[in-house]
């Protein structure tokens, strides 16, 4: 599979752009799943961005 970077990175509304998972979805769900936390883009713009904890993700999500 190819993988679109560029067009990720397009769309992608995680603040730190420096970091080497920038754009490269599934490496960043396995990094944070890995952590057992969910990467920011899962949750709601509005969402703390600080606590990427599944109990965070059902709360802002009102689950």
């Amino acid at each position: 599979m190819e993988c679109k970077r560029q067009q990720n990175i397009e769309s992608c509304t995680c603040p730190h752009n420096s970091c080497d998972k920038y754009g490269l979805c599934c490496d960043c769900i396995r990094n944070h799943l890995a952590k057992q936390q969910l990467p920011g883009c899962c949750f709601p713009p509005e969402a703390e961005a600080c606590d990427h904890s599944f109990k965070a993700f059902v709360n802002a999500w009102g689950l």
